[in-house]
């Protein structure tokens, strides 16, 4: 059997390329892939370009490894694409999004999935996943696009309105991920559990989460939640980040009856509820990291910029299995070998109680037909009201740029749960009008205006 080519393209992101890579070469169908890295930033595509040559002599396999700056020459014959950049990265774009909103008085925690920094994020994205779409389209027709871009619901669901014929699929960790984390929680082996989850990105719910018994049957685990919950020994603190003790979620839990697969960082800011100015008390109560996403760019460049120094000079390079599904797609898809993945796809029947064509986080199956999306049918009520509140902010982000109106973007922001819990209309409008022109040369012409002028007149 021939050996697939994996395209990456945003191959910059090292350490998410080096998982992805270590991964693949630890799978037999794939140990000997071409892969091909393309970034636009020569210093981190070349760093890059070291760490996954260590990871092939570390592992003694025959994979090859190439580097481009052209996108599509990257793209020419590929099997499998993933992508995985941020467009104007985290200086001055992430920046921009968290201090020009501070200026009125909305705190985020993450900013890059919904709110006023996940819908100028998808503006500034989307318009370069399309020109992978038509690159694709012209010299790897076949190949499936492996999603990893945030916002990931707004992606897919432009992807797909724009470019029908790509094979995509949006893919996140948080469904496995927070599954582990519940695990931990409850001190039970996350191999014994059993869970079935259905939403949009970082707002799908686990319908059943289960454990498996010594006799072969399953017991719900809600109620084991809810109790270790009320009686203070869950959620337990936070293995990796102590700044995040994940009490929102459970929260939300007693109030809904089923858990969220997002982490409550994330959460905390898809709703109106816990961020509020002058209510602090909510803020110390459960725990909200305010302007998290900056803090752990910071961090994250530190420790990079050490890790990098030292795999210059080191002969071998530490390989970790991840917990990403981009391996396992790959290698059902190559072998046939069936798997079954949490995958944000086209919204086609599957989750009937959400909007046909919106952007769907689903049970999928994959093999050599590629990826099969799971039926799931109608959500429980209050969830699909819940996740209509967020879906509307992407529906018109999309819209937006689906059709180059710039007053959409007002529309999404006027729509956001927490933005509207926390501004009003003038407010609102005048806070779109200070993004589009901190962020102007990120933007697509049509988003675009002039400092000083009233853009949604």
């Amino acid at each position: 059997m021939p050996s697939p080519k994996i395209t990456f393209i945003g191959a910059g992101s090292t350490v998410f390329m080096k998982n992805i890579v270590g991964d693949v070469l630890q799978r037999d169908a794939l140990r000997d892939a071409r892969i091909a890295l393309m970034d636009i930033n020569p210093e981190r595509l070349e760093e890059s370009a070291v760490i996954a040559g260590k990871l092939v002599q570390t592992l003694g396999t025959k994979a090859t490894v190439e580097t481009f700056a052209d996108q599509r020459r990257a793209l020419e014959g590929a099997d499998f694409v993933v992508v995985c950049f941020q467009i104007g990265g985290y200086d001055p774009c992430t920046i921009t999004d968290f201090e020009v909103p501070k200026r009125l008085g909305l705190r985020q925690t993450i900013a890059d999935t919904l709110g006023l920094g996940g819908i100028m994020r998808g503006i500034r994205t989307v318009p370069h996943l399309w020109k992978i779409c038509e690159d694709m389209l012209a010299v790897c027709p076949e190949a499936i696009m492996l999603q990893y871009v945030n916002p990931m619901a707004i992606n897919t669901w432009a992807i797909a309105a724009k470019y029908p014929a790509i094979r995509q699929v949006g893919l996140c960790h948080s469904v496995q991920g927070t599954a582990h984390e519940l695990a931990r929680d409850l001190d039970i082996d996350p191999a014994t559990l059993r869970y079935r989850a259905a939403g949009i990105n970082h707002m799908a719910f686990y319908l059943e989460f289960e454990q498996r018994q010594p006799d072969g049957s399953y017991r719900n685990l809600y109620p084991d939640l809810l109790r270790a919950y009320r009686e203070g020994r869950a959620p337990k603190p936070n293995s990796w980040n102590a700044r995040c003790p994940n009490k929102v979620r459970y929260e939300m839990l007693t109030r809904l009856g089923y858990f969220v697969t997002e982490s409550s960082e994330h959460f905390a800011e898809y709703v109106p509820w816990f961020i509020k100015e002058g209510r602090d008390d909510l803020i110390e109560k459960y725990g909200i990291p305010l302007d998290e996403y900056p803090k752990r760019c910071v961090e994250q460049i530190a420790r990079w910029k050490r890790e990098a120094e030292r795999y210059k000079t080191a002969n071998t390079v530490e390989v970790k299995t991840s917990h990403e599904y981009a391996s396992e797609i790959m290698n059902s898809r190559w072998t046939g070998q069936p798997s079954v993945i949490y995958g944000n796809v086209r919204n086609t029947g599957l989750v009937t109680s959400l909007p046909e064509g919106c952007a769907v986080e689903v049970p999928c199956l994959v093999d050599q037909s590629g990826i099969q999306p799971t039926h799931i049918g109608a959500l429980p009520p209050q969830l699909t009201a819940l996740i209509r509140t967020n879906v509307n902010v992407q529906e018109l982000t999309v819209a937006a740029l689906m059709t180059e109106n710039r007053e959409h973007i007002y529309h999404a922001a006027m729509l956001d749960p927490h933005t509207a819990a926390e501004l009003d209309l003038d407010q609102i409008w005048q806070l779109v009008d200070d993004l589009l022109v901190a962020h102007d040369r990120w933007l697509p012409e049509w988003a675009r205006i002039a400092p000083g002028r009233v853009a949604a007149e």
